[in-house]
């Protein structure tokens, strides 16, 4: 089976037979998957959004590229964003001893900006396991849908799978 392992501002999307597997900090991660044609994919963003003056083609480095990238790709499909499972995974905080001042948590603002452009354009989130503290580590079967997650804390290590 095809292994994909995305970095940050990384994108994939394609058919049954693949596994993509990613690590996230303060990043966000979302899992797109069609039941019945068994296709989708995963993004790993960084930032909410990029510069207003960027008028460039989507960049899967920020949360309105990768949705942008997710609604290209959905269309090549002929599909429409809801007839696909979402997950959204990520955006813990990695030092909050620190006590991050609100207008800097790049965390928080990473989930609500995904949270955000998922409903703007009508994807429905159907799991998500985000913020605290710690990274994630997750592996996102095309096949079947399933995305495994394992939480690396200093205070607890445990795998989850969803469904």
């Amino acid at each position: 089976m095809p292994e994909v392992f995305l970095h940050p501002g990384d994108y994939h999307f394609g058919g049954a037979g693949t596994r993509i597997h990613t690590v996230l900090g303060s990043c966000v991660s979302i899992t797109v998957w069609h039941p019945t044609l068994r296709l989708g994919g995963m993004c790993h963003y960084m930032l909410p959004a990029r510069r207003r003056t960027d008028h460039g083609p989507p960049d899967p480095r920020y949360a309105d590229g990768a949705i942008g990238m997710f609604l290209r790709d959905v269309r090549r499909a002929n599909t429409t964003p809801g007839q696909y499972e979402v997950k959204m995974f990520g955006g813990g905080r990695q030092f909050p001893e620190s006590g991050i001042p609100a207008p800097l948590d790049v965390a928080r603002h990473n989930i609500d900006a995904g949270i955000a452009l998922l409903e703007r354009h009508d994807f429905a989130l159907t799991v998500s396991n985000l913020g605290g503290t710690g990274a994630r580590r997750l592996i996102f079967d095309i096949g079947t849908g399933d995305v495994w997650l394992r939480t690396l804390d200093r205070s607890r290590d445990r795998d989850e799978a969803t469904a």
